[in-house]
């Protein structure tokens, strides 16, 4: 009691003393003399055991004051040992004392620490080492202790600048702990602990317990800072990190241990949650991070050599090795393994085979922590939990888990580190060395681990690599050489992927785990180009989800959540494009013929699609059903009356109706709307469907019914210029098919499907009181031709424009509205409708009026609406002067509400100027901008609709210089289409117009700059509009020369994007048509500047014309020949261009008439030898 009261004294005395010496703030070297004289002379003992017996806030006060006191000191000589003395009395204080400390007294800690580490324990190359090996790793034991206490003691109310000090503190302990280890190591040699089997001395051991620590705070800093750390900070993390993680690479220390097991286990923690939240660039880690994850994919398991495949569920199947040439499956069922209780397990886990194991948990785990808990494994892991002797599996799973973080974080950079995660071969083998994900998914006894293999396959497969996966291409190994490509090794992989996850697929019965493999397949069918794969991989995957589904519909109660997904997998296999002839074999199979009915696709889907099934099931199956009836349109429109029977009766549900129907019945609240919800889809996509059928049936081949008219005697189509894809119109034909074997529409049978679809489902659908199926069945008007059209009676075609007006104009919904608005132009396209007054006025005034709702999506159906509108009109005015045909177009009120409304959209947004310029560009085709009387010999034909403000021609070309220099890419290519059209108005004079300077300009300014070769294209036809030498006005001598300089550099463009490559071989061709039809305009009356400019290009020239005439020449020599050589070439774009004659005789004769003149005979001279040869 004596010497309990004597320390407290000499506590109160040395502490006291302090106080009152340092109220005056005197300099470092005083305060470390203080220090030292009144508290470290004093026995460490005889104070730790004082604390015990002062009271807990006084104690508190006195060790933050010789905290702050410390840090102050820690510039002077020989601070190193004092701070460290300091620390360590801290330190055994603490072990006595539960101390609560506050923010401030916190921060005073920390900095105390840091000073600590920096002045004692400091390595650098500057610095010497202080403190031996083991005073060094005593004093990091305390500064780590203290710590815990410090934080502890704070409570979970740290401040963001407290743990990011907390962070860089650790940080600067983690590499003192690592300078020591690397020492250890390379002092021992090979003979590390590392190498006997993780069995090592205590020194070892405590270095890596230490590092475990200290990553287990910096995993609770950065949990709580989340995205609020520095960007710095978060780059000091990952390079500490990285460094590591290098070494335990390069040093092959993969040990099985406890202690290593929980380092493992933290150090991949820290590393999520970096990776969770990244705040810089990875590129530069990517590489390494995952060469060294990748080494713990098999951390704890048994000899991979004897490691059998992994089970879960009573089904238990094994499976051996298919043939990856035929790439057959080969899924054996086995006998059921026998059920082992927990107390079994334990006594005999070492003698009972993994693939025994069984699985009853069915739920799937969301995310999953790396916090120590039994609860990590449960009696659905078999033995794991007794064979797991070091917990090594939550290794496994913090491995994968970072792996799937740098998916999310660089994806770009990981799709090249594929080889290491992703097998070339054989996946269903195990594997003796390099583990990849799938041997994690086929091979992990633990179900999490699977789990979140199948999910990091999902995320790989995401995104950016469904870019890079589209150059895959598979090629047997046998022929692929030394050298693999990085096409045929991405095909492997792909390969590979369908193979294992196929057999996962067909034996597990987990639905966790079912649920991620279906995730991973859907987006693996999504990204594999199967034009490129074997022809049998598709209709594979197809067989195999059917067959999934048929074993799900066995069960007693069938998995609807697995059932969606199987059904969700099995749509986008079949809404692959383009459309395979392996696949329509496949639905063909039981479709017409008369056995095994039951299997056929088309009719499972249709089973699945009736009347008792969940409505989420229903609507899946239809999704699917339309996915078929695009891509091979032959198939359902065989079970058209099906599918018609079984939508009706769909619309016979009110789902919004007080008495409601069987499937809402009577359930109320939440339940009911998302039945209400489900049910509405499914109407809808039943209605799709039958719009797909209804497409197919009719021919549809997208709104090009009406006439092209567009400039096709000036632009010069190649022959080897694709063929536009309509994305809403099926696919007629098969790559692999001859023409007699595609799908050919019957345009009666087209007929009464919409007669049967206007009869019965319309009626019923169009007033539906959900918005979507309204807009589902207002689109299907968007579907129908012409030719369907203007079959049916009267009274259904009035229907079918009424219906489609009425909903533009008085819906409330404006996906309804903006459906309506396509159908308007769809319909508008049929070239009888612009004959009929009423009905084109109806139309218009419909468009118009949509093209001021508040919405975008409205906006910009309206505005396609009403540039097909004008479309039409300049179509049926160019026929009325050429056929001479009498009638008015339609009243000047409509002309003019058509001209505003497409001036006021330019202004709008890109999507909408776009059809803005278009709808211009064809009226200002037909306005007479003058009122000049008509010549008579057309003297029936009314104009007076058609005369034009004499503002609007000022106003449209304003509104086409302005879009050309603000909007996108297809903005610019329309403007050059609307000039085209412009300049084909015989009512303007171009020479007399002061902004036609100013146009020129623009085009030649586009035609040499732009890097878009459609635009280059469609301005190249817009210069070739103009007629005659008067028309190009002041303009004549720069757009010639401008044209020359563009032919002379088309060859060394490269500033092109690669996407425009496919449209070169048309841009040449149409530069030279425009440059000839210019170049037949020069005379001998021309300026001296342009007349100059053509002898110095002489050279050029008449290179140019020599392979132009010997083109021509050889077409007229051998035409067969020719023929035959255009149609090899269609598919590479590289066919021969054959000039017009006349075109080229007259730009010869031009251009031999100036040199002629200009005293340049032997230029003439050659020539006319030129033109000669054309004779």
């Amino acid at each position: 009691m004596a010497s309990s009261s004597s320390g407290v004294r000499s506590w109160r005395t040395a502490f006291l003393t302090l106080r009152d010496e340092t109220l005056t703030s005197p300099p470092p070297h005083t305060l470390f003399a203080l220090l030292r004289d009144l508290v470290l002379s004093l026995p460490s003992d005889s104070l730790v055991a004082a604390a015990s017996d002062l009271p807990p806030h006084e104690v508190t006060s006195d060790v933050m004051l010789l905290a702050e006191l410390a840090s102050a000191v820690s510039e002077c000589q020989g601070a190193a040992d004092t701070l460290v003395r300091v620390c360590h009395l801290i330190h055994d204080v603490s072990c006595r004392i539960l101390r609560e400390i506050d923010s401030a007294s916190c921060t005073v800690m920390l900095s105390f620490l840091q000073k600590t580490v920096e002045c004692s324990l400091g390595i650098s190359s500057t610095q010497s080492i202080i403190l031996e090996s083991t005073a060094r790793m005593k004093a990091v034991t305390e500064i780590l202790d203290v710590l815990r206490f410090t934080v502890k003691a704070c409570g979970r109310n740290n401040s963001l600048s407290q743990s990011t000090q907390l962070i860089r503190l650790l940080l600067s302990v983690i590499a003192c702990l690592h300078f020591e280890l690397n020492n250890l190591f390379h002092s021992n040699g090979t003979n590390t602990p590392a190498a006997n089997s993780g069995i090592g001395d205590s020194k070892w051991n405590g270095l890596w317990d230490m590092q475990t620590i200290a990553f287990s705070m910096i995993g609770d800093a950065l949990s709580r800072t989340g995205s609020s750390m520095e960007a710095n900070l978060w780059q000091s993390v990952v390079e500490v990190l990285r460094k590591l993680m290098d070494f335990l690479a390069s040093k092959n220390l993969i040990v099985e241990n406890n202690a290593m097991s929980r380092f493992y286990t933290t150090l991949f923690n820290c590393l999520h949650l970096v990776l969770s939240e990244p705040k810089g660039s990875l590129s530069e880690h990517v590489a390494g991070f995952v060469a060294t994850l990748q080494m713990f994919f098999m951390y704890g398991l048994p000899s991979r050599s004897s490691l059998p495949p992994a089970t879960t569920g009573s089904k238990d199947k094994s499976f051996s090795s298919p043939d990856m040439k035929s790439g057959q499956l080969d899924c054996r069922q086995s006998e059921h393994g026998r059920y082992r209780p927990p107390h079994l397990r334990k006594r005999e886990g070492t003698k009972i085979n993994l693939v025994d194991a069984q699985s009853s948990s069915v739920s799937e785990p969301s995310k999953y922590g790396f916090a120590s808990s039994d609860s990590d494994h449960s009696d659905s892991d078999g033995l794991v939990k007794d064979g797991d002797r070091y917990r090594t599996s939550k290794v496994r799973l913090a491995a994968i888990i970072c792996i799937q973080d740098l998916c999310h974080a660089d994806p770009k950079w990981l799709t090249s580190l594929w080889t290491l995660l992703l097998p070339e071969n054989d996946v269903l083998q195990q594997r003796k060395y390099q583990a990849t994900l799938m041997t994690c998914l086929i091979f992990d006894p633990v179900i999490k681990i699977r789990i979140e293999s199948a999910t990091t396959i999902a995320a790989m497969l995401d995104k950016h690599s469904s870019i890079l996966l589209q150059v895959a291409e598979y090629r047997d190994s046998s022929k692929c050489g030394s050298f693999t490509t990085l096409s045929s090794s991405l095909g492997q992989k792909l390969m590979q992927l369908h193979t294992g996850l196929l057999c996962l697929m067909q034996r597990e019965t987990h639905s966790g785990l079912l649920a991620s493999l279906f995730k991973a397949l859907m987006l693996l069918i999504s990204a594999t180009p199967y034009s490129r794969m074997p022809g049998e991989l598709l209709p594979t995957v197809i067989a195999s989800l059917r067959a999934r589904i048929m074993e799900n519909l066995a069960l007693k109660n069938e998995n609807i959540g697995l059932l969606l997904s199987d059904l969700s997998c099995l749509g986008t296999a079949l809404s692959k494009s383009p459309p395979s002839l392996h696949v329509l074999k496949l639905l063909e199979e039981g479709a017409s013929g008369h056995t095994q009915r039951e299997s056929s696709v088309p009719l499972l889907l249709l089973q699945l699609s009736e009347r008792g099934r969940h409505p989420a099931i229903r609507f899946e199956a239809f999704q699917a059903l339309r996915a078929i009836s695009h891509n091979y349109p032959n198939i359902v429109n065989r079970f058209w009356e099906q599918i018609s029977a079984t939508v009706y009766e769909l619309l016979q549900i009110q789902i919004l109706d007080d008495s409601s129907s069987e499937v809402v019945g009577s359930c109320t609240g939440e339940i009911g709307k998302t039945l209400g919800s489900t049910m509405e889809r499914c109407i809808m996509a039943g209605i799709k469907v039958l719009d797909e059928c209804l497409r197919a049936a009719s021919g549809f081949k997208g709104a090009v019914d009406l006439l092209e008219c567009r400039l096709q005697d000036i632009q010069q189509i190649s022959d080897s210029s694709r063929r536009k894809r309509i994305s809403s119109a099926p696919s007629y034909e098969l790559d692999g098919l001859g023409a007699s074997s595609n799908y050919t529409a019957d345009c009666q049978s087209g007929c009464e499907q919409w007669n049967g679809m206007i009869e019965k489902h319309l009626p019923k659908c169009l007033p539906h009181a959900s918005p979507m199926v309204r807009a589902a069945s207002v689109t299907c008007f968007a579907g129908m031709t012409s030719a369907v059209f203007f079959s049916l009676t009267e009274d259904k075609q009035e229907f079918v424009i009424s219906s489609a007006v009425t909903a533009a104009v008085k819906d409330a919904a404006p996906s309804v509205r903006s459906a309506a608005c396509r159908s308007i132009g769809v319909i508008a396209c049929f070239s009888q409708i612009v004959s009929r007054s009423r009905v084109l006025n109806e139309i218009i005034r419909a468009a118009e009026f949509n093209t001021h709702d508040p919405l975008a999506s409205v906006r910009i159906t309206a505005s396609w609406a009403l540039a097909n509108i004008c479309d039409s009109l300049r179509h049926k005015a160019t026929e009325l002067r050429l056929e001479n045909s009498a009638g008015e177009i339609t009243d000047s009120k409509c002309i003019s509400l058509l001209v505003e409304s497409a001036l006021q959209l330019t202004k709008d947004g890109d999507k909408i100027k776009s059809n803005a310029v278009r709808a211009l560009g064809n009226l200002a085709r037909f306005i007479r901008f003058t009122h000049h009387s008509i010549t008579n010999d057309r003297p029936s034909v009314s104009y007076s609709a058609l005369s034009g403000d004499s503002q609007w021609l000022e106003r449209m070309v304003q509104a086409f210089v302005s879009c050309v220099t603000t909007g996108n890419v297809k903005v610019q290519w329309n403007v050059c289409h609307a000039l085209s059209n412009l300049f084909m108005n015989d009512t303007l004079k171009l020479h007399d117009a002061s902004w036609a300077p100013a146009v020129y300009s623009i085009l030649l300014l586009l035609l040499r700059d732009s890097t878009n070769f459609k635009i280059r294209i469609h301005a190249a036809v817009a210069l070739a509009v103009p007629a005659t030498r008067l028309d190009y006005g002041s303009s004549f001598p720069d757009v010639v020369q401008g044209l020359e300089h563009i032919l002379e550099s088309l060859g060394s463009d490269h500033s092109s994007m690669p996407s425009s490559f496919r449209y070169k071989d048309n841009l040449e061709k149409q530069l030279t048509s425009t440059t000839l039809h210019v170049l037949g305009f020069v005379s001998s009356a021309d300026d001296q500047a342009l007349k100059d400019f053509l002898t110095k290009k002489a050279p050029f020239l008449e290179e140019w014309f020599k392979k132009l005439c010997l083109a021509l020449k050889e077409a007229d020599d051998q035409p067969s020949a020719s023929e035959t050589a255009s149609s090899e070439n269609h598919g590479d774009g590289s066919t021969l261009y054959v000039p017009n004659k006349a075109a080229l005789s007259r730009a010869m004769k031009s251009l031999l008439d100036v040199y002629k003149h200009s005293n340049h005979q032997t230029v003439a001279q050659r020539f006319e030898k030129l033109a000669n040869g054309l004779t």
